[in-house]
């Protein structure tokens, strides 16, 4: 576990990424010069403040962001921003947990989701190398072809769109070797820090507050959160949103989430005509799997080789090995690529039993919100965040909102 009040950017995330361009789109950031009163306080500047800070504003609700450090440069850097609707536990695996009709209407609110976020980027104009893409899920490990084709049957069965494509279609229409696929559009890609800083800048403009902070206790209160800083002053709200990435305070439990690390490489520009057609994002179907995306610039990133590790200079350790391994993967997934490495990152990342994340009232506490436990679809599952804790705010609540509960049981109990 992370520890908050010794956990900097710097220890959720090591390396460079090609993320943020010359830096020049970083918002302004303010100190904390007295106290002050907003409706909704959002601890936390990353992907996930950022969404929430500019729906909110956008919906005409007084909203301070507070951040100790430069927002977006903790766990933000470190996605490689695979904007998917498919989520890290199959149809198969959530109806297993929860039934057919739960399970999908849960694939569903994914979809929707990406496809919000696709009109919100467009609407607002953020500049932020986002792309449209389609998926390639690729047999892998225990997955193979019979694996895909069930899943596929069950994504029909929900009104989910995708192809299932055998070995030689696959072969044919992408050069890639792997025995199945399930090739599906409605996902996207982005530049993570790009979007993070062109969300809060909108937040901004419509008169939310970017303050300079770092937030030492929480006072829940019946009508109210009072928060304190490591300064003079304190921050009253309505509500507070906890978006700190992958470091939850003492008063967030849950027993079905845990931290993990994460390792990625970008590559060098790739020759023209040398990348898969359509720049599909590619994962495997597998436990532990691997995952690949191109770039604007024409570079490979490829990501994966996940493990247990919480010690930053542990997973910094590793870095050089894992490196080098995701480098083997890329050649074997696409032989025509040059993996010389331009960039290599690492990152911590949260994880639950059922891959769905922790969005809602911190138990005991109803009106400090929390979202947390991302897994792999990190700003799909923010942007949903955004919206279902802008709606708890209103006092408004919905059936599905349960079931991402910060202190649900293990489906497997």
């Amino acid at each position: 576990m992370l520890e908050p009040s010794s956990t900097a950017q710097a220890d959720l995330h090591g390396g460079r990424s090609p993320w943020g361009g010359d830096g020049l789109y970083r918002p302004r950031v303010a100190p904390l010069s007295q106290s002050l009163k907003t409706d909704v306080l959002v601890v936390g500047g990353g992907i996930t403040g950022s969404l929430a800070a500019q729906h909110l504003a956008a919906r005409g609700v007084d909203v301070t962001v507070v951040d100790r450090e430069q927002p977006g440069l903790g766990s933000t850097a470190a996605s490689t921003a695979m904007l998917q609707w498919e989520i890290d536990c199959t149809l198969g695996e959530l109806t297993g947990f929860y039934g057919f009709d739960r399970a999908a209407q849960l694939y569903r609110h994914s979809v929707a989701a990406v496809q919000g976020l696709a009109g919100l980027v467009e609407g607002l104009g953020v500049d932020c190398a986002f792309r449209p893409r389609s998926t390639l899920y690729i047999s892998a490990g225990e997955a193979g072809p019979s694996a895909l084709r069930d899943e596929h049957l069950l994504r029909l069965r929900a009104g989910l769109p995708g192809l299932l494509l055998d070995h030689a279609d696959l072969l044919s229409r992408f050069g890639i070797d792997r025995a199945a696929a399930i090739l599906s559009p409605g996902s996207a890609d982005a530049d993570p820090l790009l979007l993070s800083w062109g969300l809060l800048r909108n937040a901004q403009a419509r008169g939310a507050r970017l303050i300079d902070a770092m937030v030492t206790a929480y006072h829940d209160a019946p009508g109210s959160v009072t928060v304190e800083t490591d300064g003079l002053f304190v921050i009253e709200a309505r509500h507070v949103i906890l978006a700190t990435g992958y470091v939850m305070p003492d008063f967030v439990r849950s027993e079905i989430h845990r931290t993990a690390s994460s390792w990625a490489i970008a590559t060098v520009p790739q020759q023209r005509g040398t990348l898969w057609p359509g720049d599909e994002l590619i994962w495997e179907a597998s436990q532990t799997y691997n995952y690949a995306r191109t770039t604007v610039d024409g570079r490979i990133i490829i990501g994966g080789e996940d493990d247990d590790t919480v010690d930053p200079a542990l997973r910094d350790e590793k870095m050089p090995a894992k490196s080098a391994k995701l480098a083997d993967s890329l050649t074997t997934l696409w032989p025509a690529a040059d993996p010389i490495i331009d960039f290599s990152w690492s990152g911590a990342f949260g994880e639950t039993d059922d891959g769905l994340p922790l969005i809602g009232p911190v138990p005991g506490m109803p009106r400090i919100l929390a979202a947390y436990g991302y897994g792999g679809n990190g700003i799909t599952f923010s942007f949903m965040a955004s919206r279902i804790l802008a709606e708890l705010c209103a006092g408004h609540r919905e059936g599905w909102f349960d079931t991402f509960a910060i202190d649900r049981p293990s489906p497997a109990d």
